[in-house]
């Protein structure tokens, strides 16, 4: 059997002496053979992709009882199930490495843009017409996650039956982003009457015409605040006072794609009708 000594198996995977050392004794790497009189470790041609298979892993800081789940399963001992499994567990990883990526990114593109003093945001003051809708209306404690929104929408989903729907939405009190705490109606626009027998969370309500500093928010929610800052700076610039609501429709939203970047929120700053009278 062809075996090399550690300091060529170091020359052959650029991986050092000491880091192959360190993996031994972290039981990620055993040497094929350790002479019993010398100590010395000898490695073999089949060990080189798992020597680099570990850097690469170690790099991204997958955590090492994983990383021994894994290689166990990579060994030749284990069986489908166990390999799969060790697959689930670098796969789980990568995952949780992508979104950190993704929004390490969105966090360079937001600070890009609030750094350059001549990008602006899209706003506009408009009128949005009256509309019926199905709701759930609620008071969010502090320190509530967002649960609170997925329960509403199972609701909605289950009181509209399935049945086409336009775009849902949600009005929010600013106290719930101010202080952590507020009322929130979430709803689905519907012309149909509430079925008999639906949850008893959803209500149907008219929404009235309402007027608001209106921006499209493109892509997922992590630089939301840029938008909500566009929108309230707009009505504050000009005057328009605020009802204390901000309406967000949920134009393309996860309900519709699981691709973030095609994700589209209509932001509504809504003010009083009176004071945009100047304005328009």
């Amino acid at each position: 059997m062809e075996r090399w000594t550690i300091g060529e198996f170091s020359r052959i995977t650029h991986l050092s002496i000491r880091t192959l050392r360190r993996y031994h004794e972290q039981g990620l790497l055993a040497p094929a053979q350790v002479d019993p009189a010398t100590g010395y470790r000898y490695y073999t041609p089949a060990q080189v992709r798992p020597a680099l298979t570990i850097r690469r892993l170690r790099e991204l800081d997958l955590p090492l009882a994983d990383l021994r789940s894994f290689l166990q399963t990579e060994s030749g001992g284990a069986d489908e199930e166990g390999h799969r499994a060790g697959q689930q567990i670098v796969a789980a990883h990568l995952r949780r490495l992508e979104d950190r990526l993704g929004r390490t990114q969105r966090t360079v593109q937001a600070l890009r843009e609030l750094l350059d003093p001549q990008a602006e945001r899209t706003v506009s003051l408009e009128v949005l017409p009256p509309q019926r809708v199905l709701a759930v209306t609620l008071d969010v404690p502090s320190g509530a996650d967002l649960s609170w929104y997925d329960d509403a929408m199972n609701d909605l989903d289950a009181a509209a039956g399935g049945r086409p729907v336009l775009p849902p939405g949600g009005r929010y009190q600013h106290s719930l982003f101010t202080d952590g705490h507020g009322r929130a109606t979430v709803y689905l626009p519907a012309e149909v009457s509430l079925p008999p027998g639906g949850p008893s969370t959803v209500k149907p309500l008219q929404l009235p015409q309402r007027v608001a500093a209106v921006a499209t928010h493109s892509g997922p929610h992590d630089d939301l605040d840029l938008t909500y800052s566009a929108v309230g700076s707009f009505a504050a610039r000009n005057g328009l006072r605020s009802q204390d609501l901000v309406e967000e429709i949920y134009l393309v939203g996860p309900r519709d794609t699981d691709q973030p970047d095609r994700w589209r929120t209509l932001v509504a700053w809504l003010v009083d009708p009176d004071t945009s009278r100047s304005t328009t």
